[in-house]
């Protein structure tokens, strides 16, 4: 049994050291030759999907993504668009099936609006989704813009500069 229990303590052992080399290994990336001269970038990101798990794993990426452009000394400005189906899994509000069979995809989804809110990213939620998904428009977080339609904001921010993040 004494052999069993060293056993296992060698495996956590293992295991920590090999998390923490990895974590040591993902420190040294950096995007140096694309942000070469840089110190600010400007993004849209056009966010339309059609269930809320792969909504609250992009959220999370995404915004490893500004963490990440501001550990690297650029500042970023970042707008979310939000369109089409994924409108419903931004509602504080969600219908019950939705909540029951998502609950931790939706709770993850509010952290990350929270988390945006928090480092001044801009989100806007399209109103001709929400009408068409049947979402009611005061139950999208005070954190978020309601825009009229989510495509003519998209071209508005493309317009003044911000570059279009492809995400699908």
């Amino acid at each position: 049994m004494k052999n069993k229990f060293n056993q296992s303590q060698l495996l956590v052992l293992i295991f920590f050291i090999f998390l923490s080399t990895m974590q040591v290994k993902a420190e040294k990336f950096n995007d140096s030759a694309a942000l070469a001269g840089i110190s600010q970038v400007k993004s849209v990101f056009l966010i339309d999907f059609t269930n809320p798990q792969k909504t609250a794993l992009y959220l999370d990426i995404i915004r490893g993504t500004h963490k990440g452009l501001m550990r690297q000394n650029v500042k970023s400005e970042m707008v979310l668009v939000f369109i089409g189906k994924t409108v419903q899994y931004l509602s504080t509000e969600p219908d019950d099936e939705l909540a029951m069979r998502h609950e931790s995809d939706l709770a993850s989804i509010q952290h990350s609006i929270k988390e945006f809110a928090k480092l001044g990213v801009r989100m806007e939620v399209c109103a001709i989704a929400t009408r068409v998904f049947n979402v009611k428009n005061n139950s999208i977080p005070t954190e978020m813009n309601l825009v009229g339609d989510g495509f003519i904001s998209l071209i508005g921010w493309q317009t003044q500069d911000y570059k279009l993040v492809p995400i699908f």
